[in-house]
């Protein structure tokens, strides 16, 4: 064996021990992800986050590095059914904050400049694990910037940092549904914060 196959062996097995550790730290035992209890999604959660943050600011992104700093909109993450059941959580910068935490349902219109930044969290039931899924973005643009989406600019960043690739369509469609709210589409009741 020579020193390069032994070093790429050793960086391999060293990738795959921290890969197991991380995978096994954040185990799950559902059958779906609606089934999860508040204090798994918790646990969950806990195990994420400090790795979920990093990953999102690894490029750069001003969104990914700073939005932990902004207002939580729920008290715990929760599956809500859009963006794939994932477990979800949204963080609304100080100018979406207000008007977002009133959690409206009819004549809403958030100022320009809103952001919020919605983490979320994979649940795989074949693999029995959570892993850290994309942080979707909605930045609220001037009126008549974007007619097509209301105003609103849709962007996600990966785990690992990178941006997404994302048709404003894709996005749009289903937050259409939520017209009354300016396509917003709120945190479960059970886990708003209360303003």
């Amino acid at each position: 064996m020579t020193i390069r196959t032994f070093i790429a062996a050793t960086a391999a097995a060293t990738a795959l021990m921290a890969t197991g550790a991380h995978a096994a730290d954040c185990a799950i035992d559902v059958e779906d992800p609606f089934d999860l209890e508040a204090a798994q999604i918790t646990e969950i959660y806990d195990c994420l986050k400090d790795t979920m943050a990093e990953g999102y600011a690894k490029e750069g992104d001003e969104v990914a590095v700073n939005y932990r700093a902004w207002t939580v909109s729920s008290t715990r993450p929760a599956v809500a059914g859009p963006h794939g059941n994932r477990l979800l959580q949204t963080f609304a910068n100080d100018v979406a904050a207000e008007q977002y935490l009133k959690f409206a349902e009819e004549g809403v219109k958030m100022p320009a400049g809103s952001v919020l930044a919605k983490e979320s969290i994979t649940i795989s039931t074949k693999k029995k694990e959570a892993r850290t899924g994309p942080l979707f973005i909605m930045t609220k643009m001037e009126d008549g910037a974007i007619p097509e989406t209301a105003d609103w600019l849709y962007a996600g960043i990966q785990p690992n940092g990178k941006v997404m690739k994302i048709k404003q369509a894709f996005c749009h469609d289903c937050h259409a549904n939520y017209a009354e709210q300016d396509m917003l589409a709120y945190p479960l009741e059970e886990v708003r914060v209360a303003n």
